[in-house]
């Protein structure tokens, strides 16, 4: 329908979006670490101090990482003692945040063992999801009872990455780390695509109609013949199982001198 000054009148409806694409972040660790105090900053901004250990919540929010917008959703846990019925956020999450408070170590010795569940569960699924160690409240500097090193060499030991922060300060701080997250499971995918297969050419007969073109001579120099045409097709490289070494030698065998001796896969050709 057009308007008035004959210009094509602007649709109400807005044109339909493709759906983001989504990425799963776990939050575990010990009660009182900070776990929501972590995901409300990031979510909301906001910090704050009190919440109930026994809730359990799965949040989303809309990202730009990197100029690329993603769904994030976060599953702020509630694991009574330790990593106990942990099913639902393996197989759930894509990347996992594993939080411990610097001022008390029992839940720094608590994230042990959440790292090594990560770690059977990876290798039984075969599927690697990035895992980063989390130390929060840094707030709590003069209480600190874990110190960054140790953190950094337990983060090290089970090949994860190592961050500091605190939740009721720097909001830029906890914001990297999720997005840094993300970025690990963009990376993971990438590394998982499919690798495209190699192919190496094979040449075939060519028809007896081809064209010499000869090159001159220059300084006494032999004059060269080549054929204009050539077939030339491009064949997979054949699996370890299939492939077949041969030897193949150099046309000087048949003279005296020893000829070297080449070996490559059946039905291929060096240039």
């Amino acid at each position: 329908m057009s308007s008035m000054f004959g210009k094509p009148r602007a649709s109400s409806e807005r044109p339909p979006q493709s759906p983001l694409p989504e990425c799963n972040v776990a939050i575990l660790g010990c009660r009182g670490a900070g776990k929501s105090a972590l995901t409300v900053k990031f979510l909301t901004k906001r910090f704050i101090s009190e919440y109930d250990p026994n809730l359990e919540d799965t949040y989303s929010s809309e990202e730009l990482v990197d100029q690329q917008p993603v769904l994030l959703k976060v599953m702020d846990t509630a694991d009574q003692d330790g990593p106990g019925n942990c099913e639902r956020y393996l197989c759930w999450a894509s990347a996992f945040l594993v939080v411990y408070s610097i001022d008390n170590r029992k839940s720094f010795e608590g994230c042990q063992r959440y790292l090594e569940v990560l770690t059977l569960h990876a290798r039984g699924c075969q599927r690697r999801c990035p895992v980063l160690l989390l130390g929060n409240k840094l707030d709590m500097e003069q209480y600190r009872q874990v110190p960054s090193a140790e953190g950094m060499s337990l983060a090290s030991r089970f090949g994860c990455l190592f961050h500091e922060v605190s939740a009721c300060q720097d909001f830029s701080r906890v914001q990297h780390v999720f997005h840094e997250a993300v970025r690990e499971v963009r990376r993971q995918a990438e590394w998982n695509l499919p690798v495209r297969p190699l192919f190496i050419s094979e040449e075939r007969p060519c028809p007896p109609v081809a064209t010499p073109v000869v090159l001159p001579t220059h300084h006494s120099l032999a004059t060269c013949t080549f054929n204009t045409l050539s077939t030339v097709n491009y064949k997979e490289i054949p699996s370890v199982a299939q492939a077949k070494l041969v030897t193949v030698k150099s046309s000087r065998a048949q003279s005296k001198r020893k000829a070297p001796t080449l070996t490559l896969l059946k039905g291929f050709k060096i240039f």
